[in-house]
């Protein structure tokens, strides 16, 4: 009896060892910096918050997409005229898409199956297979788009103009607009809370984020934050709204519930890309002139580490894997 008991709890530990071993190997997760200047990009081991590599991607890399179901990131490359493609398992990059004009803003829906990617210059979106990279087609937006963020259930992408100073909404099924709303002055990142209730726009030039309401794009009201604030991430369930603030070296966190700002947090020089773990709870955010990462706790709303990377990082977009 005292053999089968002890064979028993063995078995059990065991058991409990393998279910930790396999939580803690799907909660790995990386983060994909754009280093601009140095024509890289830099992968940072979140659980350790180490770079463990540095992968050349040419053409002045800036945005960035992550699509889990393919294992794949996507950059984008302003100089490149295109997106090159990375391999998260392998940390290479496999293959470049050429895209007319110069790309910037880019994303992925929810499924993995498609990529866009918005060109500065040619006021357009261009949607791409993520199987065999084919075009599907091009959409005619406001001018300069750059932010792209797609809802919770795959139904819209919102697009930010930021010369044109609007909001795109376009309909997933139809690859159409359905929608434009009128912002603050040059809106570049936005976010769009996991209800798909409400989209947040950082406007550089009026130093405000736009609080918008879905489904009929209604302003709903106006936070100022600081000076030239350029991309926005939510944490801690969508209860803040982090945003950089590239003149201030800053981030303002916004109580999305009140839509005050309760807290600056100062992070490194000219803060640019802003994206949050997995876990809801870190806000990493790429500094542009110290060419570092900070990290930030969002319960505490303290600065707990600072990475250093290439020159120019800049990670436009949602930057983690999870």
């Amino acid at each position: 009896m005292k053999d089968s008991l002890k064979l028993k709890m063995k078995s059990v530990i065991l058991l409990a060892i393998t279910v930790l071993f396999n939580a803690s190997a799907m909660a790995k997760s990386y983060a994909f910096i754009t280093n601009q200047l140095d024509n890289s990009v830099s992968v940072i081991d979140t659980q350790s918050n180490i770079i463990i590599s540095t992968i050349a991607v040419t053409g002045k890399p800036a945005g960035v997409a992550v699509n889990n179901n393919r294992a794949q990131v996507y950059i984008s490359t302003p100089s490149g005229g295109g997106f090159a493609v990375l391999d998260i398992k392998t940390k290479r990059r496999i293959r470049f898409v050429k895209v007319a004009g110069a790309s910037l803003g880019i994303a992925v829906d929810v499924t993995g199956e498609r990529v866009f990617v918005a060109d500065w210059y040619e006021n357009t979106v261009s949607v791409f297979d993520t199987q065999a990279f084919k075009l599907i087609k091009v959409i005619q937006v406001g001018k300069s788009p750059s932010g792209m963020m797609v809802s919770e259930d795959n139904r819209w992408l919102y697009v930010a103009n930021r010369v044109d100073n609007t909001i795109s909404q376009i309909d997933l099924s139809t690859l159409k607009i359905r929608s434009t709303a009128k912002v603050g002055s040059h809106p570049f990142g936005l976010s769009v809370n996991k209800a798909g209730e409400r989209i947040y726009t950082a406007n550089v030039e009026s130093d405000d984020v736009t609080v918008l309401q879905v489904p009929d794009l209604k302003k709903m009201t106006t936070i100022k934050v600081g000076a030239r604030p350029y991309a926005t991430a939510l944490a801690l369930n969508d209860s803040l709204l982090f945003v950089t603030n590239q003149d201030d070296s800053t981030v303002s966190v916004i109580d999305t519930a009140t839509s005050k700002v309760i807290s600056v947090i100062e992070v490194g020089e000219k803060p640019e890309g802003i994206s949050t773990h997995p876990d809801g709870q870190h806000v990493y955010v790429a500094n542009w002139f110290d060419s570092t990462v900070s990290v930030i706790d969002a319960k505490t709303l303290k600065v707990t580490d600072t990475i250093e990377t290439g020159e120019g990082c800049r990670a436009f977009g949602l930057f983690i894997s999870e």
